[in-house]
């Protein structure tokens, strides 16, 4: 499966994005220049612009003659400043594939991801991508360099599915690829055996990565929302199994229920946001929703 990287920008929805902040809850190892909390000083090499102050910003870098002018404080900002690594990665497994409600989960997933990239990019934060199956199949270093969002979406546009998923193995390996602390983003199904995938996600929390986990569901996956003879396929394992949907639609809405309140328990535990989106979700709305309820949290 692969698609059009233009299909992945959405100008309207991007521009929408520029007055949101993706902001660290936690100390990331950047400087202090920018919009995270870093535990390392430094000075910058080259002036960039400026931007509103923050609690918390540091105060030898106002701008106090903007302040005589408007007053109002501005902080200088630099392009040497690198002040968080994104990390996104994106669940490239064949169950991604699914599309029931018209528009597949890696497609979901990739827009979603490209959204990210774009407004890390626009803080003149570092961004990288990996992509994981059974184990990772691409990777981009985190980098602010002017062309990454090209090369992302390059690499989002040429993903071929794989046969199965290893999630816990994949972000073993991830892990040891995002030495350098910063915000980790799964966008994944979470299909598999729970267990192991939260021992991926622990190695990550081990290293003190904030971790941000996009949760994704066709809505006929969720709510087994369809009536008569019905047959269902593993797209992993290739299994099929033809059933009457009335007879079994209470029992897998219960057990579906059931997983996805285990899910997020297990993310509650580990301090690991979960938002769980259905493609049927507009992913503008959603992913907005989500960053203005983070920032009044922050």
């Amino acid at each position: 499966m692969s698609f059009d990287p233009r299909e992945l920008v959405d100008p309207t929805f991007f521009s929408r994005l520029d007055s949101i902040e993706l902001r660290a809850r936690s100390i990331v190892a950047g400087s202090m220049h920018g919009l995270h909390r870093s535990p390392f000083l430094g000075m910058s090499v080259e002036f960039a612009s400026h931007r509103e102050y923050s609690p918390g910003d540091d105060l030898r870098h106002l701008n106090w003659k903007l302040y005589a002018r408007h007053d109002r404080l501005y902080i200088k900002e630099y392009d040497a400043d690198t002040n968080l690594n994104l990390y996104l990665l994106v669940d490239a497994s064949a169950s991604m594939g699914c599309a029931n409600a018209g528009r597949s989960k890696l497609h979901y997933a990739a827009s979603l991801a490209a959204a990210l990239a774009h407004l890390a990019i626009r803080q003149r934060d570092a961004v990288g991508l990996t992509l994981f199956a059974d184990s990772v199949v691409a990777h981009l270093p985190p980098r602010a360099r002017s062309n990454q969002l090209d090369e992302i979406l390059g690499t989002l546009g040429n993903v071929r599915l794989s046969p199965a998923g290893d999630t816990e193995k994949a972000l073993h390996q991830a892990a040891e690829m995002a030495r350098r602390r910063g915000m980790v983003v799964v966008i994944s199904d979470l299909f598999g055996d729970l267990d192991r995938i939260v021992g991926g996600l622990d190695h990550l929390r081990y290293l003190n990565h904030e971790v941000i986990i996009f949760h994704l569901m066709d809505p006929v996956e969720r709510d087994l929302s369809l009536d008569g003879n019905i047959k269902f396929r593993d797209m992993e394992s290739g299994e099929t199994l033809t059933t009457q949907a009335e007879g079994v639609v209470d029992a897998y809405r219960k057990a579906v229920g059931e997983w996805r309140e285990k899910v997020e328990e297990e993310c509650r535990k580990r301090a690991i946001d979960r938002v769980e989106l259905v493609t049927t979700d507009p992913l503008d709305g959603a992913l907005l929703d989500y960053l203005v309820k983070r920032a009044r949290t922050y």
